[in-house]
């Protein structure tokens, strides 16, 4: 499918980053072709700043009809303008809304737990942070283990205050906060979706959101890469929940190719 320009758009991302493969999941289940254009954690600040004119600091950045849309949650509403089927929003008006008000849910109370507590864990084990650093970062970089691995523990004690034990802690309340709010939700529903009777933007947001903590095979990271022990521990207390499951199935079943 072609742009209005007739340009292919491209995807400016994070390769491990869960709010960039929320993006990746909807150029994908629509069938968009598209590139990618992977940056170093950090640098990407900036480039954001730059591509979005001071709009966004943040990946994903999609450049589609000339013009660069910062942020998952636009770049899903921009898709689904140029791109309406198969559709993300439901077509009526309050499933709509519904499904539009759960993707900010998932976005502002999952998203950065989710983030932080993986990187919190993986401080606590430089060995093994280093490894995955390795294959999460772009080009030839991924050869220098150790200088990768210092700098993602210098990066995201920074940037998110991952070192930060209590910050840890209210992570992990967090994130079963979100397995209940996302548990209460299915409960609602008569069926497999969030919202209505199909696949939506409601279900792609909490399952993507929630992908760091699942690690699903159809996610960004391999699932036999090794994780600290203590996220684990965590992730075995949550692995009977229905929560849990229904992000496996909604990977293995939407997640296209």
């Amino acid at each position: 499918m072609a742009t209005q320009t007739g340009q292919k758009p491209t995807l400016w991302q994070i390769d491990i980053s869960h709010y960039s493969e929320k993006a990746r999941w909807a150029l994908e289940y629509k069938g968009v072709d598209h590139g990618r254009r992977s940056v170093l954690p950090g640098t990407h600040i900036p480039l954001a700043l730059v591509l979005t004119r001071g709009a966004q600091p943040t990946m994903p950045v999609l450049r589609i009809d000339g013009e660069n849309v910062g942020d998952s949650t636009a770049i899903i509403a921009a898709l689904e303008a140029r791109y309406p089927d198969p559709p993300l929003y439901p077509s009526d008006p309050e499933d709509r809304a519904r499904a539009l008000e759960l993707e900010d849910w998932f976005d502002e109370n999952l998203g950065p737990h989710a983030r932080l507590l993986p990187f919190y864990e993986l401080i606590q084990e430089p060995d093994l942070f280093a490894e995955i650093a390795a294959e999460s970062v772009p080009g030839p970089l991924g050869k220098a283990k150790p200088v990768v691995g210092a700098y993602a523990r210098a990066y995201t004690s920074i940037r998110w205050g991952a070192g930060d034990g209590e910050a840890a802690d209210r992570a992990r309340e967090a994130i079963v906060v979100a397995l209940d709010k996302l548990e209460a939700e299915l409960e609602r529903g008569e069926g497999e979706f969030l919202v209505g009777d199909s696949f939506s933007v409601a279900d792609l947001a909490a399952a993507s959101l929630f992908y760091p903590l699942v690690v699903p095979p159809e996610g960004p990271l391999p699932p036999d890469l090794p994780r600290p022990p203590a996220l684990e521990r965590f992730r075995e207390n949550l692995k009977d929940r229905r929560g849990y499951k229904w992000v496996e199935e909604t990977f293995r079943k939407h997640r296209r190719r």
